[in-house]
């Protein structure tokens, strides 16, 4: 139930048809009787940077949860760039300090290694490939380098994102590896869709999977369905993968923890949640 005292989570993008955090978050914060709610609010690009700011005038705000296509937007917007967000050049969660200062993180490739890594993926010392280098495919590409990987390669269809990011990475990273400009997986431990292809019916497969290994482990941002063709085309090659939601379950206790709400487990939330297909 709501009331006059329930804190505000704004959940920020656009379009919000395929926003999966509202089923994950209320269902939660129900449950443990957290007087808090997450809303869906669709804000176009061009209203976006006012909206930012004038949302947090909200007396009973308690934060924002950032998604397409504002994550790398938001950046500039703020006033304290924490470090993960910094090296991956978006920022997915913002607050205000109690001095006023908008702060902002990243938390999606934390979500994605935290995800990983309980699935029993190795990723010190391993070569991996991000197709996408927008606001998620930069953080998880961040948050890979962190955990220890050996050599990342990025691509993107545009080439200053691209580079951008591989231009922190080498400067955050100076023993990692960077690659730029090839879609192929071959050769790889670990191959990551984190564009859009998947979210609408007819998208192309984001690379040839015919060229992925069947030992390679596989990861997927799109959220729309379970199962995106690129997964289905993966499990057909006998690849261990990671579907969409689970980056998003194992990331928000960290995000309860940035909000300073009690937080929980990946499990718990996977048993509380909502979502269906």
């Amino acid at each position: 139930m709501i009331s006059g005292h329930t804190k505000l989570i704004a959940h920020l993008g656009y379009p919000t048809t395929s926003f999966k955090a509202p089923l994950i978050y209320n269902p939660y914060f129900e449950s443990r009787g957290i007087d808090a709610v997450v809303v869906p609010m669709g804000c176009k690009a061009e209203d976006y940077p006012s909206f930012l700011h004038h949302v947090f005038r909200l007396s009973n705000i308690l934060g924002a949860l950032v998604t397409m296509p504002h994550k790398v937007t938001t950046v500039a917007l703020l006033d304290d760039v924490l470090t993960t967000a910094r090296v991956a050049g978006s920022c997915n969660a913002v607050r205000l300090s109690a001095d006023g200062r908008l702060q902002g993180d990243m938390f999606d490739g934390e979500g994605f290694v935290r995800g990983a890594l309980r699935k029993g993926q190795e990723i010190a010392g391993k070569r991996v490939l991000v197709v996408g280098a927008g606001g998620v495919g930069s953080a998880i590409a961040a948050s890979l380098a962190k955990a220890g990987a050996s050599e990342i390669a990025v691509t993107d269809s545009f080439e200053p994102m691209m580079n951008g990011l591989a231009a922190r990475l080498e400067e955050n990273y100076p023993d990692l590896r960077v690659l730029t400009g090839s879609n192929d997986p071959k050769g790889f431990d670990i191959v990551v869709n984190a564009t859009p292809l998947g979210m609408k019916p007819g998208d192309p497969l984001p690379m040839d999977v015919s060229r992925i290994a069947p030992e390679t482990f596989v990861g997927e941002v799109v959220m729309t369905q379970e199962i995106t063709p690129f997964l289905a085309a993966a499990r057909e090659r006998g690849c261990r993968f990671q579907v969409g939601t689970d980056m998003l379950f194992e990331q928000i206790p960290a995000y309860l923890e940035f909000f300073g709400l009690p937080t929980t487990t990946a499990e718990e939330l996977r048993d509380v949640a909502r979502i269906s297909y």
